[in-house]
């Protein structure tokens, strides 16, 4: 909806009058039968009635995450700035780059922290008279008064160059931004603010892939820093599909994509505490339960990504199995992609042959038995017969 057709925040203000007064003519006492008698002064109730209301307009107005002005301000305060003497006026609309996809990964504290910081930099390299407000979830418009094209053009770079300075824990601090100017009366400030968003969205679509990326990258280097044992399996996990893909006889870019998901395969583990994931001893049913998340996980942060979005439904079945006793969603035989069951045997492989904080490793012998017996229960048995055959080069 376009933001100028919601309807505006209506604010009922009530003064002493709404309030039932006290008869102030016989010194704050009431007659009664021809007793005088107290009256109950409402002095108390009239205070709480104004602090309410007060909060209320707070509330209205202000943004509870960032303390910034709300959509509901904006509308009113550009209605009031919208006058000649405010000539020319700038609108600079900011959408923050990949917040979804920081939220999917970290949680959504991590998102909101990143909302804050944000906010907190706008205030910093605002002048005292301009007005910032969050108008949506990852959208922020800041009205500049008296400001010509290049001043707003130079404000936004010096957003811009501020939030690179930015460096927080988790997620990359990085917005969208466009403007636009109203010069004189002719201009209508709704074509203004379009011209303000258009703007912005070309230097999102500019920018996504390069901030989704980085963020994907950033990551995987989080996760590889909570337990450094992930960065190897995920690099041999994306080998050995590479391998299996190539012994089925998948052309180059689909090979590429196989082991493109191997090496992701696991990136949901982003949001299992580290305890979890380094413990020596076997895993409680709670712990289990975490763990088992992962492939939901791993696939909510990838399809938030163009590139991988396809990537994300093979990382979601990974863990699926053929006989359908897999999780997440107990899907069964063909029912599981292709892709899927390459990378549920690569990394199957890979977790008996190498170290990992509980349980036996084994050598390759003993795992190519297992995958034998497995086959038709666990692993799908065409592809494992390729993987014992083609690519360890032993006998089924």
């Amino acid at each position: 909806m376009d933001i100028y057709e919601q309807p505006k925040a209506s604010i009922k203000r009530q003064t002493i009058t709404d309030r039932t007064k006290p008869d102030i003519s016989s010194g704050g006492q009431s007659v009664k039968n021809g007793k005088a008698g107290r009256t109950p002064v409402f002095f108390r109730g009239y205070s709480e009635h104004r602090r309410i209301n007060k909060v209320h307009n707070y509330l209205t107005f202000h943004d509870r995450l960032t303390g910034l002005y709300t959509l509901s301000f904006y509308l009113e305060e550009i209605h009031r700035l919208d006058k000649e003497r405010n000539y020319p006026i700038a609108l600079i609309l900011a959408n923050v780059n990949g917040l979804k996809l920081t939220s999917e990964a970290f949680g959504d504290t991590a998102g909101d922290d990143q909302l804050r910081r944000i906010s907190a930099v706008l205030k910093r390299e605002c002048r005292g008279n301009d007005i910032i407000a969050r108008i949506s979830g990852d959208e922020f418009v800041i009205i500049l008064p008296k400001t010509n094209p290049e001043q707003a053009s130079t404000f936004a770079v010096r957003i811009s160059e501020a939030m690179a300075y930015e460096k927080p824990d988790k997620g990359i601090m990085s917005l969208a931004i466009g403007f636009a100017v109203k010069q004189d009366a002719s201009d209508s400030i709704r074509t203004v603010f379009r011209s303000a968003k258009d703007d912005m969205k070309r230097q999102k679509f500019a920018d996504r892939d390069r901030i989704n990326t980085r963020t994907i990258v950033m990551i995987l280097n989080s996760l590889y820093e909570k337990d450094n044992r992930e960065l190897n399996h995920s690099k041999r996990v994306g080998q050995l599909c590479e391998e299996i893909a190539s012994a089925m006889n998948y052309d180059k870019e689909e090979v590429n994509q196989i082991r493109t998901a191997g090496i992701l395969h696991d990136i949901g583990k982003i949001r299992i505490d580290a305890d979890i994931l380094k413990k020596p001893e076997e895993l409680d049913d709670n712990e289990w339960r975490e763990i088992m998340k992962h492939p939901e996980t791993g696939y909510s942060i990838l399809s938030c990504v163009d590139e991988f979005s396809e990537m994300a439904g093979f990382v979601l079945q990974h863990q699926e199995r053929w006989d359908g006793k897999g999780y997440p969603k107990a899907l069964k035989g063909e029912e599981i992609s292709v892709q899927a069951r390459i990378i549920g045997i690569a990394a199957a492989f890979d977790s008996m042959t190498s170290d990992k904080p509980y349980g036996k490793v084994i050598n390759t012998d003993s795992a190519v038995e297992e995958i034998k017996e497995k086959s038709g229960t666990q692993f799908d048995p065409e592809i494992a017969r390729v993987f014992v055959e083609k690519v360890l080069g032993r006998e089924w």
